[in-house]
């Protein structure tokens, strides 16, 4: 059984440990707004999490690069009942990409 399973492209992205005798199984979709994780298991689970961020920004530096902030929050549930509400990390990453988008007309051409 894989007890350690990490996801890479260009950097680091993702790193997942499962330190019990629970199979698991990661699905991910995208919805209108948001990337929406669901695990699945062999096991009934006796929490559900709910991961969220705040405070997120991107700030323009001087040698003309972007750094991404924002602070990732987890609720833990028992039976639907909200048990605990804290912060996991706090972000402060160079951005390795240009992350605003020019002005584009209806043609999908840029704006000069």
């Amino acid at each position: 059984m894989i007890k350690l399973q990490t996801f890479v492209y260009n950097y680091l992205d993702l790193q997942i440990y499962n330190g019990t005798d629970a199979e698991y199984q990661l699905l991910v979709r995208l919805s209108e707004d948001s990337l929406v994780g669901e695990w699945r298991s062999n096991e009934p689970a006796q929490y559900r999490y709910e991961v969220y961020e705040k405070e997120h920004s991107i700030r323009s530096t001087f040698w003309d690069g972007y750094i991404r902030h924002n602070t990732i929050y987890r609720r833990i549930y028992e039976m639907e009942q909200l048990v605990k509400d804290e912060i996991i990390t706090e972000n402060n990453a160079i951005m390795m990409y240009q992350p605003l988008l020019s002005e584009c007309n209806t043609k999908n051409e840029r704006i000069e």
